[in-house]
């Protein structure tokens, strides 16, 4: 009996590694999408300085928002979607004024390559 709870230990601690390196495989491509997604803001940025648009888009984040949520297939409740991605719009909005106030005040607004070369 010892024996097989031995051999049980040993499966859910494999079981366990292995989740833990999906996630952190997962992690890895949440990262690369997070900053695609941030040299894609940084570009809409100084579009929209060049236009002299606003920055904050209160239709187009809601917009964003009502889209993740309806799309969202779990198990996220469609609230803690929408409170991820509250963030992720805050954070490209900020990425968006930078590129907006200046053409080059961090070393980190370099993007500048057109959408179809991803």
């Amino acid at each position: 009996m010892a024996e097989r709870e031995s051999l049980d230990a040993d499966s859910e601690e494999r079981a366990l590694g292995e989740w833990r390196h999906r996630i952190d495989t997962i992690d890895e491509q949440l990262m690369r999408l997070l900053n695609s997604r941030s040299a894609c803001a940084v570009e809409i940025g100084r579009i929209k300085r060049a236009r002299g648009l606003p920055i904050y888009s209160p239709e187009r984040e809601a917009r964003i928002l009502e889209r993740v949520m309806r799309e969202n297939p779990g198990p996220l409740e469609p609230t803690a979607v929408r409170r991820v991605f509250e963030r992720i719009i805050d954070e490209a909005r900020r990425l968006e004024r930078l590129a907006a106030q200046s053409e080059d005040s961090t070393g980190l607004l370099q993007p500048r390559e057109s959408p179809g070369k991803d």
